[in-house]
């Protein structure tokens, strides 16, 4: 029996530097205030420091701004780069914007991006060690009674000397949600230790926006497995994939906004293909291992691994998908540039008016089957 598919939204977000920063933090808003309007589920947020491309510095600040503006929207840090920060620091702001949510945040971690690391002047770092040493810290602090004696080999953790009960110094704030919100990682790489990790401890986990199929299919495998060694159930509800989807009311619309290398999708792969070639990751693009070269160029990026037609062809391509990797729980919408505000919000409407409501239909009537 298939699972229900559950619509969200992520934004890194990616925009051209040359725009006015006020400008794409006010659209990055409005963006994240219309899936809520829409109905979607969750909405998770990017962060980088150094980036005039990814302009949100901190997600749990831009949450935080959008609390009384979304009032349903579950959100999520997509991640939250703990190796940049001290436990004890994200563990009370994670607490903070906890409570003003409501209890609706799910907590994405990672190690961050080199291009942070260097800022910082963490290049040299393990900072997947680093990583799990903070979110373990962090959950000591929002589990034991202060002071708190927490020593790592990265971090130290200690309020024995402020310690005062009576006026709260040296007490840590919890989270609204107990014992700490759901815990996401995010992947790229086909075998990558993360998803099994996250499954067998019961957390989530997303596959990104630009990796080929077979890297998805992967993920979700490792996924289960890891579920499955831990003795839970071979639910694939927990895991989330995101993708590129553009949606029009005709498909030559769609394919002339969504497939244009000059485009917000043609920069946005732009990006994403020369960070990876950097990192030497660019296998990650490909639909299938040994796949040519010819296929990676950012014109036949956007050819298979953006979405882009008429509600119609959206939801079938989205359901072949879904069927050609395995099932997973949400499909999370990306965020692109606005280039044309008016289509870019279309398509968002169209998405969860009229793609959504044929996926359910197809769904429902595939468990009858």
């Amino acid at each position: 029996m298939q699972s229900p598919l559950k619509l969200g939204f992520f934004i890194q977000p990616v925009h051209p530097p040359s725009r006015p920063y006020a400008d794409v933090l006010r659209e990055d808003r409005d963006a994240v205030v219309l899936a809520d309007r829409l109905g979607y589920h969750e909405a998770f947020i990017g962060e980088h420091l150094v980036d005039s491309a990814e302009t949100i510095t901190s997600s749990l600040a831009f949450i935080a701004s959008l609390a009384d503006a979304c009032p349903s929207i579950t959100f999520g840090t997509g991640v939250l780069p703990l190796a940049n920060y001290h436990p004890a620091m994200a563990a009370a702001q994670v607490a903070m914007v906890d409570h003003l949510v409501q209890g609706r945040l799910v907590l994405g971690v990672g190690p961050g991006v080199p291009g942070d690391a260097e800022a910082i002047g963490d290049l040299g770092s393990d900072r997947h060690r680093k990583t799990q040493e903070a979110l373990d810290h962090m959950c000591r602090i929002w589990r034991e009674p202060p002071p708190y004696r927490i020593e790592g080999e990265f971090y130290r953790t200690t309020t024995e000397r402020s310690l005062d009960p009576d006026i709260g110094v040296g007490v840590a704030r919890h989270p609204l949600q107990r014992p700490h919100p759901p815990i996401a990682i995010t992947s790229i790489r086909p075998d990558g230790r993360g998803p099994h990790a996250a499954g067998a401890r019961g957390w989530t986990g997303i596959s990104a926006t630009y990796v080929g199929a077979y890297v998805v299919q992967a993920h979700i495998r490792s996924y289960l497995e890891g579920r499955r060694s831990a003795g839970l159930s071979t639910e694939p509800s927990g895991w989330r994939v995101a993708r590129s989807i553009f949606v029009a009311d005709d498909e030559a619309t769609a394919r002339r906004y969504a497939h244009r290398e000059d485009g917000a999708h043609g920069f946005y792969f732009h990006v994403m293909r020369t960070k990876l070639a950097r990192a030497g990751a660019l296998d990650v693009m490909r639909d299938f291992p040994g796949q040519p070269d010819s296929e990676l160029s950012i014109q036949r990026c956007l050819d298979r691994l953006v979405i882009a037609g008429t509600p119609q062809s959206v939801a079938d391509r989205i359901l072949e998908f879904r069927h050609d990797v395995g099932a997973f729980g949400t499909l999370l919408y990306t965020g692109h540039d606005w280039s044309d505000p008016a289509l870019a919000r279309r398509s968002m409407e169209l998405v969860a008016n009229e793609v959504w409501p044929r996926i359910d239909r197809a769904v429902y009537e595939r468990t009858l089957d």
